[in-house]
């Protein structure tokens, strides 16, 4: 049989058949050997195929099943995992596209964090709209952040929108981008995206939690992956907060690849092998130096070029 996944606890998938059955199913042993060292050899948006099995229908009501084979990915989000250092977390699969849920304040979402997660899209070819959520807690102080940081990543050419998940400002565009679609929604903890879908989404009834007044960082609320089904046929895809974003699998010479202003500046560089850090004549370190490259995406390049040291990723955030 075949299907999509849909949910994942960590140990167990549930997969909604092509026919709309919804089976429980475990991954078949030498699965995991196969393909990308992960820590998870099946995701969120993975269409398998599977093996129905035969269970007591007098002790377990849910159908059962084997997962078998993997079918091609389109593309897949992924990061380093925090547990396991030399092995990768994929957070979803075969994605439309990727809503990135920040916060200027309560918590603020650094922009190192920010960088790297649209370094990562930027690789495995997932589209990323930053959505820049509580817009009601901003204080005067702290707008004209907002603005600047809206203007940066708005030029570089990633789509922002603002809105407050709690008054409702914004959130009904964002149901129109998401009918027909494979939406992935990430973000930091604490970013009120549980929240946000509930606003969106009133019939999910996700958990929310507050923010910790002692770091005002998130609490986990939502504590595995799992994906809905919304209005107009498309779906969503609901993953527990990010602490941290460790690269993963990127050479340091692919690096700036994926921040598309400084792959645009490098083509203009005296050395084709140009790592942008030291070399004479570097048209990357020339567009900073006048400002047509953010200083902090180039400092977020550069703490990239530098993840082979574990204490780096791990202190980082």
């Amino acid at each position: 049989m075949h299907g999509i996944v849909i949910r994942n606890t960590g140990y167990s998938y549930t997969v909604k058949t092509d026919a709309g059955e919804v089976f429980d199913c475990k991954v078949k042993g030498n699965f995991r050997i196969r393909g990308i060292r992960t820590t998870n050899p099946v995701a969120i948006g993975d269409k398998v195929t599977f093996t129905p099995q035969e269970v007591d229908s007098s002790i377990e009501q849910s159908h059962q099943g084997l997962i078998t084979a993997l079918d091609e990915r389109t593309n897949y989000i992924i990061r380093k995992s925090t547990n396991l250092s030399k092995q990768s977390h994929i957070i979803a699969a075969n994605i439309d596209m990727c809503f990135l849920i920040v916060t200027i304040q309560q918590p603020e979402t650094p922009l190192q964090f920010i960088d790297r997660f649209l370094a990562s899209a930027e690789a495995y070819n997932v589209p990323v709209t930053l959505l820049f959520n509580k817009t009601d807690l901003i204080t005067h102080e702290w707008q004209d952040y907002l603005e600047s940081v809206t203007h940066l990543y708005e030029t570089i050419g990633y789509p922002c929108h603002h809105l407050s998940a709690k008054t409702g400002e914004g959130v009904e565009e964002l149901r129109n981008l998401l009918a027909g679609r494979v939406t992935l929604l990430s973000g930091n903890s604490g970013v009120g995206k549980s929240t946000l879908i509930n606003t969106l989404y009133p019939h999910l009834h996700l958990a929310t939690s507050t923010i910790s007044d002692a770091y005002n960082t998130g609490k986990h609320t939502t504590t595995f992956s799992e994906m809905f089904e919304v209005e107009g046929g498309g779906y969503i895809i609901d993953t527990p907060g990010i602490k941290g974003f460790g690269t993963f699998n990127m050479k340091k010479e692919e690096v700036s690849h994926y921040f598309r202003e400084i792959f645009l500046h490098s083509t203009s560089c005296r050395f084709n092998n140009c790592t942008h850090t030291h070399e004479p004549k570097c048209a990357v370190r020339q567009a900073v130096e006048r400002h047509d490259i953010a200083e902090s995406r180039y400092n977020s390049y550069l703490s990239m070029l530098n993840d082979e040291n574990e204490n780096k990723y791990r202190e980082a955030f």
